[in-house]
């Protein structure tokens, strides 16, 4: 068998930085970054065989947890079918009267194959819509790295300390102007200075790429107004939170109802998808319907489609509320002096501060070198946590009272 050694060496002579997604690398935290080759319910295995917990979860999508038979079986019976053909199918068709189901905002949508592409997708339609070319997005939110959407992002980019990323033009970052997360007046001021020229406020509900941040009362159903008062239009990127944070996503929990939602994550099972949709008279904009030009060799695959409907289909109310119980456990374990826990469902945060931030600024005080010495903690008790500080961890449905226990146990004292 080949060792997690020699795997990291041969990624190394391939990929930049020896991975194909830059959180990967471990940089925030040290150490090597595993080499990961099977998983099951709500553990992994690594390729020299060493067992850990994951909160990991690949990042959002897998909320029943890793091989869930249902989504197993689903994807079988799809590869089995053909795999791609190119062609609309009926797999399409289910998926997205599910999703229109549970999240009544979307009335039509389109899918394509990343959360990048659908957030790069739903400004080119805000645009089109509106005839204006500015958006405002808030710092330390990540919708993917389309060039206008890396200014001031999280996630990796925070983690790795990028300003922005190279490569991106001075005129491209210009359409971009730059709010503070959970502050309206910051929202305000930018819509005075610009209402004829901003197309949309794109904003992820609950964020969750400067770790977990919730919204503070008022602030969504404040960017609604604010927005329907210049005739923006208001953008929710839930590829992290749709269908994880409540059965309609973030804009169930929260009662507002965006112009245009981003999804993907969950709604692919745990492979490659994304999805942007919205009001009908929008998404008829786009081509064929309208003159907005987007297309895919490989959306709506019938293989992706089929995870998503599975898993959609698994997500009950009671699953919900199991989870929930479990995350409240661990949240309670996990308070202390120093730190400070942020959760809103089956996201959560352990931030190395005194209290939960409220916005990236605060996010940004917290003691970085102190979650990395705890995240190794873990890692060597045989839980793997997300390699950031502005990461989420996810929990699911296989992380039950055993797995809740197990990670207890595991905490430094």
């Amino acid at each position: 068998m080949t060792s997690a050694t020699a795997w990291r060496e041969r990624a190394a002579s391939l990929f930049p930085g020896g991975v194909n997604s830059p959180v990967r690398a471990y940089r925030a935290v040290g150490g090597d970054p595993p080499i990961l080759v099977r998983g099951s319910g709500a553990e992994v295995w690594d390729a020299d065989g060493t067992r850990y917990l994951d909160y990991v979860g690949a990042f959002g999508p897998l909320l029943l947890g890793h091989a869930h038979p249902a989504v197993v079986a689903a994807i079988q019976e799809a590869v089995e079918a053909g795999g791609s053909f190119g062609a609309t199918g009926p797999g399409e068709v289910r998926l997205a009267e599910l999703i229109r189901e549970r999240m009544p905002s979307v009335e039509r949508l389109r899918f394509v194959n990343s959360g990048t592409e659908a957030a790069m997708s739903a400004l080119r339609v805000a645009r089109a819509a509106t005839g204006r070319e500015l958006v405002i997005k808030f710092d330390g939110g990540y919708h993917g790295h389309a060039d206008s959407l890396l200014v001031e992002a999280g996630s990796g980019v925070a983690t790795l300390s990028i300003p922005g990323s190279a490569g991106v033009g001075a005129a491209v970052a210009a359409q971009t102007l730059v709010a503070r997360y959970n502050d309206l007046d910051s929202v305000e001021r930018l819509l005075a200075a610009n209402s004829a020229k901003v197309a949309a406020v794109i904003i992820e509900p609950v964020a969750a790429n400067m770790g977990v941040v919730a919204p503070l009362p008022g602030f969504l159903s404040g960017l609604r107004r604010l927005t329907a008062a210049v005739g923006a239009l208001l953008i929710f990127d839930e590829v992290i939170t749709g269908f994880r944070v409540a059965p309609g996503g973030a804009q169930e929990l929260f009662g507002v109802r965006p112009d245009l939602t981003i999804l993907g994550k969950i709604i692919g099972g745990g492979l490659p998808v994304g999805a942007y949709g919205g009001r009908a008279d929008l998404l008829d904009l786009v081509a064929p319907a309208g003159d907005v030009y987007q297309a895919g060799t490989l959306s709506g695959h019938p293989v992706v489609m089929a995870a998503g409907e599975a898993t959609l289909r698994q997500l009950t109310p009671d699953l919900y509320a199991a989870i929930d119980q479990q995350a409240d456990r661990l949240e309670e374990a996990l308070a202390g002096p120093g730190r400070s826990t942020a959760r809103v469902g089956s996201l959560l945060t352990l931030f190395f501060r005194d209290r939960p931030p409220r916005n990236f600024g605060e996010a940004r005080e917290s003691d970085t070198a102190a979650f990395a010495k705890f995240f190794r903690s873990m890692k060597q008790a045989g839980v793997l946590l997300p390699p950031s500080q502005y990461e989420a961890w996810f929990l699911s449905a296989a992380h039950g009272d055993e797995v809740i226990d197990e990670t207890i146990r595991a905490l430094p004292e």
